[in-house]
Parts: C-alpha cells; sequence; structure tokens
C-alpha cells in the first residue's frame, strides 16, 4: 500500500502535467497492478491472520486442557470449576486475538517506516513529523491501557468467581429445588452479576477511549500533515505529484497508526487472560518421575497431624471440623504439598503413579461416568460380574438396580445422591487399593443402611488397610483405632469405645452426632 503513492505522483510528474499519454498510462497501469497485488494481498492476510488466531487459541486450549488431565482428582483442590469454564470459553480466545500484534502489527510498524524513509526523500520536516506523531499518539494511548489493564484484572478475578458460583447453583440445582433455596441463590447471583456489571463498566471506560482515540487522533495526525505539505507546495517545495504522493503516504499512515493503537488494545486485554492461563498451567501435577515405593504395605505417618496408619487396620479420623480429617486425606493421598512419609520415605519423592496404584482416595463427590452400572463400579478394570455384584454388596447398593446392564446418566443423574455416594464407595471397593482412603463414606445414607455398611467394609476389606473420615458412632465402633483430631492435630488415639470413657471432647462429639442423626 505504500508504493501507490508513490507511483501515483510519478504518474502526475512524468506523465500528466507534461501531457504526455504514453507514460501516464504506463505509471497507471502499474497503480492497477499494485491495487491488485494490494487486494490479493490482503484476502491473504485476513485468511493467515485467522489462521494465526484460531492455531494460538486452539494451542492454548490443547495445553490448559492436558494441565487438567494431568492434574486430575487434584484438580477441583487447586482451582473453582468456573475459573476453568472462564479459561476456556474467554481467555483463550482473547489470547489468540492478541495475536494480531505478530502479523498486521509487525506490518504497521514495517509501513510507518517506510513512508517515512520516503517522505524523508521528498522533505526532512514531513519525515519528523510523521516520526513524531506515532510516539506522540502512543503517549496518549499509553495511560488508559495501563488503567484499562488494571481494571480488566479485577474483572477477570470477579468473573472467575461468578462463573464458580454458577457452576456450583447448578450442579446443586435439584437439592435447591428440594430445600427451597433457589430464590436465595438467584439473589446472591444477581448482586454479584450487577458488581460484576459496574466493574465492566470501569473496564469499559478507558478501552473505549482509546477507541475514539484510534478513529480520532489519526485524522489529526492527517489534516496536520497534509496542512504542513500544502503550505510547502504553495512556496516551491513541492511538485503537484509530491503533494498527492505526501497526501497519500499520510492518508495511509491513518490504517496502521489506528491498527498499532488496537493491536495495543488486544494486547492489554491478552495479558490479562494470559496472566490467568499461566497461574493455571503453574498449578503442580503429579510428578511421573521418583524413588520407588516400599516394597510392601507400610506405615503412613503425616508429622502435619500426627495421624499415624498401620497397615492392615480399619483407622477413623473424627474432627469437629470436617475439613481437618480431609486435610489428613488429602496429604496421605499426594494431593498438594506433603510431608507425609510412607515406609519412612518421603511420599512427595515417590513416583506418583506407584502412589495413584496402591492408595486410592475416594471422595464423597467424586465424579460418576456415564455407562451401565457393571461398567460404572468396575472402573478403568474390565468389568466382572461376581466380582462387581461384591463391591456393590459390600456397599449397600443393591437398590440402585435389580439387574447391572441398568444405564446411569452421567454424575449419577438419574439416582438419588444417596445411591450416588454408595455407587462411588462399590467403585471404591471394587478397585481393591492397597490402602483406601474414604472421606465421609456414608454421610447421605440412613442409620441401617449405615450401620450395614460399616459391617460389610470391615469385613470386605480384612487384611487390608482403611482410613475412614467420620463422626459416625456406627463406622467409629468398627474401627480398630480412633485419631480424634481438634484443630487439625490427634488428640488422642484409641478405640471408639476407650475415648469415649477417656476423653470428653471426643465424647461430646460423638453424642452430639449421635443426637443429630435421632432428630
Amino acid at each position: 500500500m505504500a508504493s501507490a503513492p508513490w507511483l501515483l505522483s510519478q504518474a502526475i510528474d512524468h506523465g500528466l502535467e507534461p501531457r504526455r499519454p504514453g507514460m501516464l498510462a504506463a505509471w497507471s497501469a502499474a497503480v492497477l497492478v499494485v491495487g491488485a497485488a494490494s487486494a490479493g494481498l490482503g484476502i491473504m492476510r485476513h485468511r493467515s491472520m485467522t489462521k494465526l488466531r484460531l492455531a494460538a487459541a486452539l494451542q492454548t486450549a490443547d495445553l490448559v486442557l492436558g494441565h487438567a488431565t494431568r492434574l486430575g482428582s487434584a484438580l477441583p483442590r487447586r482451582v473453582t470449576a468456573g475459573e476453568v469454564v472462564t479459561i476456556g470459553i474467554s481467555d483463550v480466545w482473547t489470547i489468540g486475538r492478541a495475536m494480531n500484534v505478530g502479523g498486521v502489527g509487525v506490518a504497521a510498524i514495517l509501513a510507518i517506516s517506510v513512508v517515512a524513509v520516503v517522505l524523508f526523500r521528498t522533505s526532512h520536516m514531513l519525515a519528523v513529523v510523521v516520526l513524531v506523531g506515532v510516539p506522540v499518539l502512543a503517549l496518549f494511548v499509553g495511560p488508559l491501557l495501563q488503567r484499562g489493564q488494571r481494571a480488566g484484572l479485577g474483572y477477570r478475578e470477579q468473573q472467575g468467581e461468578l462463573n464458580a458460583r454458577l457452576v456450583d447453583v447448578l450442579g446443586g440445582l435439584r437439592i435447591l429445588n428440594g430445600l427451597g433455596g433457589k430464590q436465595t441463590h438467584l439473589e446472591r447471583y444477581d448482586r454479584q452479576s450487577a458488581r460484576l456489571r459496574d466493574q465492566g463498566y470501569r473496564v469499559g471506560g478507558p478501552f473505549s477511549w482509546i477507541g475514539a482515540l484510534g478513529d480520532g487522533l489519526p485524522v489529526v495526525f492527517l489534516a496536520v500533515v497534509v496542512w504542513l505539505a500544502a503550505r510547502l507546495a504553495v512556496e516551491g517545495g513541492l511538485s503537484v505529484g509530491e503533494l498527492v504522493a505526501v497526501y497519500g503516504y499520510t492518508a495511509m499512515l491513518v490504517i496502521p497508526a489506528n491498527v498499532l493503537i488496537f493491536c495495543s488494545f488486544d494486547v492489554a486485554r491478552g495479558l490479562v487472560a494470559a496472566r490467568r492461563v499461566v497461574d493455571f498451567l503453574r498449578l503442580p501435577a503429579d510428578d511421573l518421575a521418583g524413588g520407588p515405593a516400599p516394597d510392601g504395605p507400610a506405615v503412613l505417618h503425616d508429622p502435619a497431624s500426627g495421624v499415624v496408619i498401620e497397615p492392615g487396620r480399619l483407622t477413623a479420623l473424627a474432627g469437629a471440623r470436617p475439613s481437618d480429617a480431609a486435610g489428613v486425606i488429602d496429604r496421605l493421598g499426594a494431593y498438594g504439598p506433603t510431608e507425609a512419609t510412607w515406609g519412612g520415605r518421603p511420599l512427595a519423592e515417590i513416583a506418583q503413579p506407584e502412589i495413584r496404584a496402591r492408595l486410592l482416595v475416594a471422595e464423597p463427590d467424586a465424579a460418576l461416568f456415564a455407562g451401565e452400572l457393571r461398567e460404572v463400579v468396575a472402573g478403568r478394570d474390565d468389568p466382572d460380574d461376581d466380582r462387581v455384584r461384591a463391591a456393590i454388596r459390600t456397599a449397600v447398593a443393591h437398590d440402585v438396580a435389580a439387574s447391572l446392564d441398568r444405564p446411569v446418566e452421567w454424575a449419577g443423574r438419574n439416582i438419588s445422591g444417596g445411591q450416588r455416594q454408595r455407587v462411588r464407595l462399590a467403585r471404591a471397593v471394587h478397585a481393591d487399593p492397597e490402602l483406601l482412603l474414604a472421606a465421609e463414606p456414608t454421610s447421605a445414607v440412613d442409620a441401617h443402611t449405615e450401620a450395614a455398611i460399616a459391617e460389610r467394609l470391615s469385613t470386605a476389606r480384612r487384611g487390608r488397610g482403611t482410613v475412614v473420615a467420620t463422626t459416625s458412632p456406627v463406622l467409629l465402633d468398627r474401627a480398630d483405632v480412633v485419631h480424634y483430631l481438634v484443630d487439625g492435630r490427634v488428640a488422642a488415639s484409641g478405640t471408639h469405645r476407650e475415648l469415649l470413657v477417656a476423653d470428653p471432647g471426643y465424647r461430646a462429639l460423638v453424642t452430639r452426632v449421635f443426637d443429630e442423626e435421632d432428630a
């Protein structure tokens, strides 16, 4: 595009002004060829930039998805579902759009440089004005970009929080329908959405000024250069063709100047999105490298709490705060930073595949995949009907279906909450790990079912290590040892009956739970 004004000046000065039709036709043909080439290159530019944006977005999405897969069940412990949704839906495409700076942004800088060189041959003063004008535009736009970026970071954080609330509400919609809490959550969502909208206005303020300056300042810049060129032409410093060329150069400069402003806008938003993506990619995943695990069943020890897990025993963790017991289970299962040891070896230094193969953390809200009941319970193993039925019997999940062919929808949406919990327990029992760590495995069942689960689980897992985080007297009474946790530390250890007699705090905790169950 920068060559067209020069060709026009040649046509005027060598063909039109001296009235030489042949020369005029030749230069006009050159203008036509350059115009056609510019049109073709414009189509190619649009295609290549679209491919670049899509490639950048999809490669970023691949990185995010791959890292989410590596995080596995540790993912919900480290980032909210709403944050992952926002990254996948919004951030990756914002990053893709920022890639414009690598194409049209670089081309805009190159075009300005070429025009400045050509103008320098025509008029030193005009070249200086062009070279000074672009930094002046940056002085106007730069502070607005910084303000917009700061506001954009706050907006992006609130957007992730709002999406997290939306995901939570949608996931618990059936429960809210039953408890009648929909209106309360709707009002909370409305208030948070209104705050996000107000933050969006604060983000939009500086960016709207950037848009206005992107359209307005280059036109002012054009007017200044044309006015100076006209004065030079009147004074005889420029020929008619050179005057037309200067106007063409300056008019053409409106495009790259505008492109640079909007590329800066895209980069500012892209940096906000990229920071969120990079923060996600920095979440530590399981390290596949590491030392060997103990040769056989060995003692697990969590120094942070003082909990010791003996092989082959049913151990219970009881505390007034469920998060304390859950934290112990996460550390013993090597989910997140841990100082726990396994057979005297630091758990953090043992190869994660060995840990995952032998230590299984079973959560009460673990995902259920769609499929026949036998496939859901078998998990990653090939279904064996006898083994599946045994696991279902241990978990007292026989009421889920009379036949193993029954389809289970994704997340167990076609079965009740108590049935989902027992199917998850059946899946954990079917896996038959060396050590099973289960958090509140009977919280959604009635007392009769809980008693049956306690009896059958202790029988089915005899000789294998099992840890349950619970305050249920039925399960506690079946445990070989109970660790009573106060503020995340072991306050007392012993059998359920020993602690009832010896520790008033434990007795008060269990009595309170028992009274709540009776109520």
